[in-house]
């Protein structure tokens, strides 16, 4: 009966947390019905579990709409997550440095499965609507950051990767396997890559590696930009991005060896 009790309320956190990521910026609020289909779960036990998260102020239900939005606790949550992140705390000032010097808007992410998250973010004067948010989750293989962590990763996890295929996104991701393969290996010859117009029309990337101490490459900084205003060929650009990787590299412990 103990050994019951305990999947049971371990069944009840698993769903509880995928409700909570359920919420996207696509879909900032849902309704008990929608929840319910999309986690396949029953709508009463939706509703209980909604309740439990409202009591503690992960969620908010709006009485006109009788929607479910999250809740200022997850806010707070995110604040002392991303403030003790070693990464957030020595990149900002590197960031924001290269914002002011590319004048466009720069990220740091990091690889998770077939996604890339961006971890920071500091956005130029001038900043388009483009999915970059802190949180968000994009495609691997069709951004410059996840395609420069990917390209040194070892063969037996870039394997791993291409066996998953490579979804379109656009006219311009690149789908053919040798072809993607090969574009890696021109990334890792160059330490860096760029995306244009590989997820979405009209935007462009450029993005460098950033090694922790151990050496091993985990996060990329990357600069995002319409293409209009932002020319992924630029030696100038491309230089500032590598030379802000190196530096947070550095303060994540990292030294080259000469």
């Amino acid at each position: 009966m103990e050994n019951k009790n305990q999947d049971y309320l371990l069944s009840s956190v698993k769903n509880a947390l995928r409700l909570l990521r359920s919420f996207s910026i696509e879909e900032p609020e849902k309704k008990v019905t929608d929840l319910a289909t999309s986690l396949g779960i029953g709508k009463s036990t939706v509703s209980r579990l909604l309740a439990t998260l409202a009591s503690e102020g992960f969620v908010v239900k709006d009485p006109e709409t009788q929607k479910y939005r999250l809740g200022l606790s997850i806010l707070h949550l995110n604040t002392v997550a991303t403030s003790n992140l070693e990464i957030h705390r020595e990149s900002l000032p590197i960031l924001q440095r290269l914002v002011d010097d590319v004048g466009e808007t720069a990220h740091i992410a990091v690889m998770e499965d077939s996604d890339v998250i961006y971890l920071n973010r500091v956005e130029c004067k001038h900043p388009v609507q483009i999915l970059s948010h802190i949180g968000r989750r994009n495609p691997v293989h069709c951004t410059s950051s996840g395609k420069v962590i990917l390209a040194y990763q070892s063969k037996e996890e870039i394997n791993r990767f291409m066996e998953r295929g490579l979804e379109k996104y656009s006219a311009k991701t690149i789908t053919d396997p040798n072809d993607f393969l090969e574009s890696l290996i021109t990334i890792r010859r160059q330490g860096y890559a760029v995306s244009i117009e590989e997820i979405t029309d009209g935007v462009a990337s450029i993005a460098a590696p950033i090694r922790d101490y151990t050496g091993k490459v985990v996060y990329a900084v990357t600069v995002i930009g319409p293409v209009h205003r932002l020319n992924p060929y630029s030696t100038s650009i491309i230089s500032k991005i590598k030379s802000a990787a190196a530096e947070i590299s550095e303060s994540l412990g990292y030294w080259k060896c000469n």
